[in-house]
């Protein structure tokens, strides 16, 4: 079941060398297609919802074939066994869908996708090859309740939180496979959830990746729009001897951004980086509020210096929270999972569920 086959003539795959991504054309230049085709990379086929038009690499990338090892990474973890029953959220290209329709038959796999240019081009890409797996154009947050109970339900696209629709509609004793992760930033961990009597499911995260993510939980970057006006303004001034190293900003799905997601609640955070001088800014995420925090990293090697403002003390609740990760003997990504109650609780733990992370907060 080629990835070739489910691709679209004019694809964009990513470069990991220069971080960008470029066009290339089937019909211009069939041989460095099919090389990007059957390469170990991710290849954006969707720009900006659709939106975009022409050669050059649109605004934000919003539909892709995931790279092969990733998609043999997430397959693997599914545990699929002969008769079992999957929802896939996600459709995407077609690809991973195919795959699972071929190892299980057509009958025993939904695919659901919110963008129906996608999914009508994948419902052709895998009748092209043969298969007729029910292609759903439907918000994935909701999952499919008509085909319901499943065995497996497998996600490719980033989640923020995992929706109750999904754990209402997998069997007890059944697994969720999904990329995972917090507004604290970009990274995902895949996370394999086994679903309880109670409703509720918990798992390990089993290794760092990055997703599109579910448009019902992208990130609305205007909510942070008013929350800096003059700068610094009457911010508190500190200076800081933490290094931007320490952040873990320069190693791709390094995991230690992804785990002061978890210790630091309802935050977000960016880099900006200019003339050699790195802003890394926080943003509060509790509604009504419009604590941030900035902090300046220089080149000379200098301590930082810290502006925050507002309820929270921000750069010092990230302070706290590399101190906890620190004293715990820095446990890797893989040492932490999450449980999801019944009524879509999100509750990181490290070791095992009766251990959860610590929410660490620092008010004024």
């Amino acid at each position: 079941m080629p990835r070739a086959a489910f691709l679209p003539e004019l694809i964009w795959p990513y470069d990991s060398t220069t971080g960008d991504s470029h066009s290339v054309d089937r019909r211009d230049d069939p041989a460095g297609w099919e090389r990007a085709a059957y390469a170990d990379t991710p290849v954006t086929t969707q720009w900006d919802d659709g939106a975009h038009e022409g050669p050059d690499p649109g605004r934000v990338p919003t539909s892709s074939a995931s790279m092969p090892s990733v998609v043999t990474r997430m397959l693997a973890a599914l545990e699929v066994f002969p008769g079992a029953r999957v929802l896939e959220i996600g459709t995407g290209t077609g690809w991973n869908a195919g795959l699972l329709a071929a190892r299980l038959g057509d009958e025993r796999v939904v695919t659901v996708e919110i963008d129906e240019d996608v999914a009508t081009r994948a419902r052709a890409a895998l009748q092209g090859a043969g298969l007729h797996s029910e292609v759903i154009c439907c918000d994935g947050r909701d999952g499919w309740p008509k085909g319901a109970p499943y065995d497996r339900i497998i996600a490719t696209a980033g989640v923020r939180e995992v929706p109750v629709a999904w754990l209402e509609q997998t069997r007890p004793g059944g697994l969720i496979v999904a990329p995972w992760g917090t507004h604290f930033g970009h990274e995902d961990a895949l996370v394999r959830l086994t679903v309880a009597e109670d409703g509720g499911a918990s798992g390990p995260f089993l290794s760092a990746v990055g997703f599109m993510k579910l448009r019902a939980q992208r990130l609305d970057w205007d909510l942070f729009d008013h929350h800096v006006g003059a700068y610094p303004g009457d911010a508190e001034e500190s200076t800081t001897s933490t290094a931007w190293a320490e952040l873990g900003e320069r190693r791709l799905y390094g995991g230690t951004a992804f785990i002061l997601g978890l210790l630091v609640p309802d935050c977000t955070h960016l880099v900006n980086e200019r003339d050699g001088v790195t802003t890394v800014w926080f943003f509060d995420r509790t509604a009504g509020s419009r604590a941030w925090a900035s902090v300046v990293f220089r080149p000379d090697g200098e301590r930082a210096t810290v502006y925050q403002s507002g309820a929270r003390r921000l750069w010092e609740e990230v302070v706290r929270a590399l101190e906890w990760w620190r004293a715990a003997g820095s446990p890797p990504l893989t040492s932490f999972g999450l449980t999801v109650t019944a009524d879509g609780a999100q509750r990181p733990w490290l070791g095992d569920p009766a251990h959860p992370v610590p929410a660490v907060t620092v008010r004024e």
